[in-house]
């Protein structure tokens, strides 16, 4: 029966890590590709280790197009999504406790209109609300991308009131008594406790806006404001070369940060989507 277990188990973690190579396979060979002229990547071949590492394909591509280089695009990136996931993170927690902690007329009406905005698709809302920043002034600037973050987003708010329902009720009847406000017993009590779901949000809004291809190439008209998504893309013309080699160069750079966010928070993902909000 031993050997049996051992057998098992060997198996087990074989299939495991053969499931999670053909996963992660395609994120290496373009690392790989980005190492690599165009012919050796359109050869077709399937090996990850380049013939000659062409380490000039970076700084090629960091070069940028028109003058502009990509250090303008990261920073455009990085000051978009900053601000884009510190508003969603700041308003949808303030929602997700009025919503769930604070008693007041209309307050199931309001979470229904939240919980049926979530069942839209994106491309329902797209035009219409192109025509209000349009009317406003609105595109050709970053703020369609940043200031509508600052009034919740209908998925982390309903993910934060999950979280909220296993934190006892009694811990804001205590700070009640004490003498604080509803304000004070969200900033000293709730807000704390919400540490995993903040970080879940930060995490997924994060990758979501820093991934974001449509919304810049809407409402970002020019090539000094473009982020990072929509630069990768100005490799591939359809018209003329396509330089693969750059392209992926600026694409396993822009994953960086994207990594970066999940290595140093990613213990706190699972906590945060889970509701175990508080642990004895």
């Amino acid at each position: 029966m031993k050997g049996r277990k051992v057998v098992s188990t060997v198996i087990y973690h074989i299939f495991i890590a053969a499931l999670g190579l053909i996963m992660v396979y395609p994120v290496l060979w373009m690392v790989s590709g980005s190492l690599k002229n165009n012919a050796e990547i359109l050869s077709g071949s399937l090996s990850l280790i380049p013939p000659a590492w062409r380490w000039e394909n970076f700084a090629q591509g960091w070069r940028g197009f028109g003058h502009v280089t990509f250090t303008t695009y990261f920073k455009n990136s990085i000051l978009i999504t900053t601000f884009a996931t510190l508003g969603t993170v700041i308003s949808s927690s303030l929602i997700a406790y009025a919503l769930s902690r604070v008693k007041f007329a209309g307050r199931k009406l309001w979470f229904t209109i939240m919980i049926g905005t979530m069942l839209l698709p994106g491309q329902v809302v797209m035009i219409p609300q192109y025509l209000i920043y349009n009317r406003i002034h609105w595109v050709g600037t970053p703020l369609p991308l940043i200031v509508p973050h600052f009034f919740g987003a209908p998925f982390f708010i309903y993910m934060m009131m999950q979280f909220m329902t296993s934190i006892p009720r009694e811990l804001d009847e205590a700070a009640i008594i004490d003498g604080c406000s509803k304000y004070s017993v969200f900033s000293r009590v709730i807000f704390p406790l919400l540490k995993p779901s903040l970080i879940s949000t930060i995490i997924i809004q994060f990758y979501w806006k820093w991934d974001d291809y449509m919304g810049p190439m809407l409402y970002l008209g020019k090539p000094t404001s473009y982020t990072v998504s929509i630069a990768v893309k100005l490799f591939a013309d359809a018209t003329s070369k396509t330089d693969y080699g750059p392209m992926f160069a600026m694409s396993t750079l822009s994953m960086i940060p994207v990594f970066t966010i999940f290595l140093v928070f990613n213990r706190y993902l699972v906590d945060g989507i889970s509701t175990s909000g508080l642990k004895g």
